[in-house]
This record gives C-alpha cells, sequence and structure tokens, in this order.
C-alpha cells in the first residue's frame, strides 16, 4: 500500500515463494569447469514465433550486423546436448533481460526491466526451466548481470524515483572508462568522478549506487534471480564501474544468502596488479575489500593473443605467458582466475593466430591447463572468426545452424568443414579429458622459464602430475628432461593426451613443430 499523507494511492500484492529446498541448487562454479560464453540472440533461433513482438521496438533481420536475428532461449535449451557432448559444463549467457531500446538492442546490455526476460527470448519461466533442464543434464547456468547502468528506455526514465537515481551531469558525459582510478592512490578526483559517474553510453544511464533505495532495489534483484531460478553464479559487466564500497555491500549481501555461490567481475584492466585489486583479499593497501570471488584473467588473455604469433624472446612469443603467470604472487589466489582467449568484445581467436590451426591448438592446450577456469566463446570450437575493428557485429555472428534456412548445421558433424571437423574433434578429446582430470583441475602448477622456443609446465599433486609442452617453433625439437627432475621424480613413464604414444623413459622427447604435447605421468 502506498500513500502520500493519508490518501491511499496505489496497492500492489506480493507473492511471497518459499526457497528451493534442492541443496543442488546455488553451489557455485570452480575448477572443474569449463564455462562457454555465448550470446542468446546469435546462437540458436528454436522458436522464430517470438521474433518479433508486439510493444518491442526494434524488429528482427539479420542482414544487420548491429540488428537482432531472433535467437532465445528455446534455442539453447535445443543445443545443451551439443555443449555437454563437447564437455562444457557451466554456460555464461549474455544478458536475457529486456532491453526495449530502438536499435542495436541484441546484445542485452541495455536492460530496461530488471525482473523481466526479454519477449524475444522468451519468459522468465522459460528461464528457469532451462536452468532446470541443464541441471538434469550436469550443467551449470551463470548469469550476466549489470549494476553499473541500464537502458534510458526503462519505464522509469522519464520519471525517477528521486532525482539522484542517474549520476547526472549538465550535459552528456561519457566514462573516461580508466578503471585503474578506482585503485589508484595518486588519482585526481577529476578523473574518479569521469569514470564512476560518467555514463557508459549515450543509451546506457549511470546508476547511482549511493542512492540508498536504488542500491537495495539492485540487491534484491540480484538475490531474487539467484533463488528464482536456481542460479550456479553471476558474471558481473563493467565491474570497477559503479561505486565500488556498494559493490562490496552487493557481494557481501549475496554471500551472506549463499555462501558457496561465485560472481566473476569484468575488470578489464591491462595489469595484474590493477585486476589482483579486486580480487577478493586483505591486502591491499587502501583497506579495500572488494569480497569478490572470482576475476576474469585480462591479462593472460592479452599475452595469449601474442603468445604463439611472435617468436620466443626475452619477453616475446611464451615468454610473454611465463612472464605474466610469475606475477600471480600478487593474486590473493590464482586459482580463483576465470582464463580466456577472447570473448564477445574483442578479436576472435582464430582471427588473432591468423587462421593457423596448429597455434589454435597451442593455444587451447595452454588455456585448457593452465591454473584458473577456463573460459571459450562460443563458435571457438568451429573455429568461428572476426575482427572488432570491423565490427561488434563480426564478433557476434550467427552460429551455423541455429536458424531453420541455414545451409550448413555446425552443430552437426556433416554440417562442419574438414577444418571446423579436427577443430572440434580436437576440443571435445581436449575438454573432456580435462573433465575427468583432478590434477589438471586443482593441482598445483609449476613453470619453467622457455627455452629453445619451448614451454614447459607441469600440474601436479600428491596423486599424480601431468606435464604439457608448447613449442612455438616452426621446427620439431628434441627436449631434454633432465631440466624437469624436481617434478620427473617418481615418474618413470608416460603417456600423450592427444596421441596415446606411450613414453617408455623420460629421457628426451620430440615436440612437433608448432606443437603442444601433454604427458600424463605414470609412476
Amino acid at each position: 500500500m502506498f500513500k502520500q499523507g493519508k490518501k491511499i494511492k496505489a496497492e500492489y500484492d506480493y507473492l511471497l515463494y518459499e526457497r528451493d529446498p534442492d541443496p543442488s541448487l546455488h553451489k557455485g562454479f570452480d575448477n572443474s569447469d569449463v564455462i562457454y560464453l555465448l550470446m542468446p540472440d546469435r546462437f540458436a533461433n528454436g522458436d522464430t514465433t517470438n521474433d518479433n513482438v508486439k510493444g518491442m521496438l526494434e524488429k528482427a533481420d539479420r542482414s544487420k550486423p548491429l540488428g537482432r536475428h531472433g535467437g532465445d532461449i528455446k534455442g539453447i535449451a535445443e543445443h545443451l546436448d551439443y555443449l555437454k557432448n563437447l564437455g562444457i559444463t557451466a554456460i555464461w549467457i549474455n544478458p536475457l533481460l529486456e532491453n526495449n531500446m530502438p536499435k542495436q538492442s541484441y546484445h542485452g546490455y541495455a536492460i530496461t526491466d530488471y525482473y523481466k526476460v526479454d519477449p524475444r527470448f522468451g519468459a522468465n519461466e522459460d528461464y528457469k526451466n532451462l536452468v532446470k533442464t541443464a541441471h538434469q543434464k550436469g550443467l551449470k547456468i551463470i548469469m550476466d548481470m549489470v549494476e553499473n547502468h541500464c537502458g534510458t528506455g526503462y519505464f522509469w526514465n522519464d520519471n525517477l524515483p528521486t532525482h539522484d537515481w542517474y549520476n547526472q551531469w549538465p550535459e552528456f558525459t561519457r566514462s573516461n572508462y580508466r578503471g585503474g582510478v578506482q585503485s589508484d592512490p595518486h588519482a585526481s578526483e577529476y578523473d574518479y568522478d569521469k569514470m564512476v559517474k560518467g555514463w557508459f553510453d549515450v543509451t546506457m544511464a549511470d546508476l547511482n549506487q549511493h542512492n540508498e533505495l536504488l542500491a537495495k532495489y539492485l540487491i534484491q534483484n540480484t538475490i531474487w534471480w539467484i533463488e528464482y531460478a536456481g542460479l550456479d553464479g553471476i558474471r558481473q559487466d563493467t565491474y570497477p564501474y559503479p561505486y565500488k564500497d556498494f559493490m562490496a555491500e552487493w557481494m557481501k549481501a549475496i554471500l551472506n544468502e549463499y555462501p558457496d555461490f561465485n560472481v566473476v567481475g569484468e575488470v578489464w584492466l591491462n595489469y595484474p596488479s590493477q585486476v589482483a585489486y579486486w580480487l577478493d583479499n586483505t591486502t591491499n593497501r587502501d583497506g579495500y575489500r572488494s569480497y569478490l570471488t572470482n576475476v576474469f584473467d585480462f591479462p593472460l588473455m592479452y599475452a595469449m593473443s601474442r603468445a604463439f604469433n611472435e617468436k620466443d624472446g626475452w619477453s616475446s612469443g611464451t615468454l610473454a605467458l611465463y612472464e605474466t603467470l610469475s606475477r600471480d604472487f600478487l593474486y590473493s589466489n590464482p586459482m580463483n582466475i576465470v582464463v580466456f582467449a577472447d570473448n564477445h568484445d574483442g578479436d576472435r581467436y582464430f582471427s588473432k593466430v591468423n587462421k593457423d590451426i596448429r597455434k589454435f591448438k597451442l593455444g587451447m592446450v595452454f588455456l585448457m591447463t593452465v591454473r584458473g577456469i577456463p573460459q571459450i566463446y562460443y563458435g571457438t570450437e568451429i573455429l568461428m572468426t572476426g575482427l572488432e575493428h570491423v565490427s561488434h557485429g563480426e564478433l557476434r555472428k550467427d552460429f551455423p545452424g541455429g536458424w531453420p534456412e541455414d545451409q550448413n548445421n555446425a552443430f552437426t558433424e556433416q554440417g562442419r568443414t574438414p577444418l571446423q571437423r579436427e577443430a572440434f574433434n580436437f576440443m571435445r578429446h581436449l575438454l573432456n579429458w580435462r573433465k575427468g582430470n583432478k590434477v589438471v583441475q586443482f593441482g598445483d602448477f609449476t613453470q619453467y622459464i622457455p627455452e629453445n622456443d619451448v614451454y614447459v609446465y607441469f600440474r601436479h599433486n600428491d596423486k599424480g602430475a601431468v606435464m604439457i609442452m608448447l613449442n612455438n617453433a616452426e621446427k620439431e625439437r628434441e627436449v631434454d628432461l633432465s631440466r624437469f627432475e624436481e617434478n620427473l621424480k617418481g615418474y618413470s613413464k608416460g603417456r600423450s593426451v592427444l596421441t596415446r604414444k606411450l613414453f617408455e623413459n623420460l629421457d628426451k622427447i620430440i615436440v612437433p613443430a608448432k606443437s603442444p604435447v601433454i604427458v600424463e605421468l605414470i609412476r
């Protein structure tokens, strides 16, 4: 009941649901998982009848790279078995909530109703059923959320609940996108204000989380979605852009309700020291504690973008990987970092390695065996390409076969080209091997300085060890293994994960040109 003085202005009935007693819900994600990022509008169109919905401003048009194409929740649900067969264990779905904007609403980051799935994707109940079905198949669902901004088409936009609901400026002021000012001890107020209070885009209003009503609204909305849908995790967009004290309170509220839950923050910063500031720790010099359980490893992504295109040098080639990982002392727990080669905002990995399948395999082996939690972008397994400077639409092309009219269906073996089949089968073998290997998932990580163009590292624990060898040269390399005695001690043989070849002794191994070798060690 809403009153103005003694006069009743409006009444509304709230439904209070009982909590779902299922103990398997909200269990979070961890190092045993491989996360698959997909953009719902571009993955698969399972229900063509909702491509255009009355009241939704933008209509579907597949001819427009930045238009809506019709992918939906039903399309995702129809391909859960495809993802499970590939070896995926968790699915991060770009925002599914309503984006009723006049154009370029396909990406989902200009939300116009925080409590409603966009009807062009389906309904709230469809999302809830997707999570339930995914759980039945052993798959987790990670929801993409946005606390920093909302779409200017939000129903409250022309009559804000309070005058300071948005961060307001005399005229449109864009963020400087310099997330480092949040941790910079020398930052000016001018730069800080422009970063935190500046708008992300003209269509994305910057929310003022220092407004107590809005802060409570956002926290309650998050907890509602976790409980309603049965979520396993959250990916939080533009993590350093809101007020950081609010984000800490937001995280504490989540963990108070769901202690085993995970949130991975998009901390798109260039240096491990900057990213480490946001991963939960108690050592930040300014006393800030984020309570954030996971972050993305953008610095390692940049190193991966270089490593296999460059010759090994003092800091080039695979030395870029080694040097980046040598800075793990900055993180409170490097195992809680999500590692990735690409995502929906940058060049696709196969494009980054100049469409060289050898470099692709080197990168994917590294991604699946390095410390942390791996994430791949939809279509990586079939070598989809795209360059950010051309268009974001190029990075987010439709998955071939996701639409009834598509001539080729890459969800099936016969619908893939020979090169796509090679990549898919390689990825399926690698991911499913990783799924059953606790040493690679949770074992310690020991790396050796790359020598003679070969980068060698180990995943190991008391129960076993795996040796990974990445040859970055255009010639095969014979590697003397005596250098790795500290990790080989107690092991007499090894078997290749990729070829099943048995190594009868551990004296020397020949690594083919531009190729990976994974050896499961045998006592």
